[in-house]
């Protein structure tokens, strides 16, 4: 079984930054992609980024790319989201997520672990 714990979130003006971190109890931290997704107020949760195993590759989904950076700690098994230039759309909890396996997957139906999720809030 694994456990996440996500935290980092928090009240910030547009253009201001944040980073999430998640942390994950258990040894198969290294051996699993990692992602992050959020679900905003009335919306469906979505896809944001993800990481593989290794750090080796990420993905992005095209609402936060280039603003947006995931990255991951092996050694303090700690996957972070570091978010940059926010905008009021960028309002939702965001939830982590440990895949299956070490492939990586913008499909949420391939997460089999979830942390509670923390609160984003950007004002404008």
């Amino acid at each position: 079984q694994v456990q996440l714990v996500e935290s980092g979130g928090g009240l910030v003006q547009a253009g201001g930054s944040l980073r999430l971190s998640c942390t994950a109890s258990g040894r198969t931290f290294s051996s699993k992609a990692m992602g992050w997704f959020r679900q905003a107020p009335g919306k469906e949760r979505e896809f944001a980024a993800a990481i593989s195993y290794n750090g080796g590759s990420t993905n992005y989904a095209d609402s936060v790319k280039g603003r947006f950076t995931i990255s991951r700690d092996n050694v303090k098994n700690t996957v972070y989201l570091q978010m940059n230039s926010l905008k009021p759309e960028d309002t939702a909890i965001y939830y982590c997520a440990a895949a299956g396996g070490m492939a990586i997957t913008r499909n949420s139906g391939r997460y089999d672990y979830w942390g509670q999720g923390t609160q984003v809030t950007v004002s404008s």
